[in-house]
C-alpha cells in the first residue's frame, strides 16, 4: 500500500517524531515541521521512506 501525503497532514517518522507536512515538493519529497512548540520547532526535509504512516489527514476521506 502506497501512502498519499498531502499538505498539512501529520505523519509519524521512522525516528519516532511527528511532523506536520508544510509543503509537498513531489510524491517522494516534503518539507515538514517537527517539535513540540515554538521554542523547539524545526523545519526539515522529509523523504517518503522516512514516513511510517499518516496520523491525521488535512482532508476528510
Amino acid at each position: 500500500m502506497s501512502l498519499k501525503i498531502k499538505e498539512f497532514d501529520r505523519v509519524l517518522l521512522k525516528d519516532g517524531r511527528e511532523a506536520d507536512i508544510m509543503e509537498v515538493l513531489s510524491d517522494e519529497d516534503f518539507i515538514g515541521d517537527v517539535g513540540s512548540g515554538p521554542s523547539d520547532w524545526e523545519t526539515i526535509d522529509i523523504k517518503m521512506n522516512d514516513i511510517v504512516k499518516v496520523l491525521s489527514s488535512s482532508v476528510k476521506r
